[in-house]
């Protein structure tokens, strides 16, 4: 569990610029679609055992279980994360969308395949769309 930190402002003590419950529900997000989408290509190129590797061996399941725990973990951290975000917080807005537009990057590159490491169509029509083709004012 990470510690709080303290600021100091002028004399004041003020909490940490960022939710615990909200960039650990982020990490989640991060790490368990990643793995979920990498698992396979992964263990073909024999890399270290990912997150689902490690669940099947501890918990004696197969992969298509771990999948279904890793998508119920997804789903609790994005209620988190939204739940965080939405409540009254002394954390500037600014600073929790960071970690919120963070975890929608996440999602957009690790949804159904790993667009990070394997950019595909898909990706590639989402860099154009930003960067490339101009809109129409």
């Amino acid at each position: 569990m990470v510690e709080p930190k303290i600021h100091t402002n002028n004399g004041g003590v003020h909490e940490k610029c960022t939710d615990p419950k909200m960039t650990r529900a982020s990490m989640v997000i991060g790490r368990l679609m990643d793995d979920i989408v990498s698992h396979e290509l992964e263990q073909e190129r024999g890399h270290v055992a990912s997150a689902v590797e490690c669940y099947m061996r501890q918990y004696g399941v197969s992969k298509e279980k771990a999948y279904d725990e890793f998508k119920k973990q997804i789903e609790n951290a994005w209620k988190d994360l939204n739940e965080e975000f939405l409540q009254p917080t002394a954390v500037p807005v600014p600073v929790l969308a960071r970690v919120l537009n963070f975890s929608r990057v996440i999602d957009v590159l690790y949804k159904d395949e790993d667009e990070y490491t394997l950019v595909g169509p898909l990706m590639k029509d989402l860099v154009a769309g930003m960067l490339i083709d101009p809109v129409p004012i």
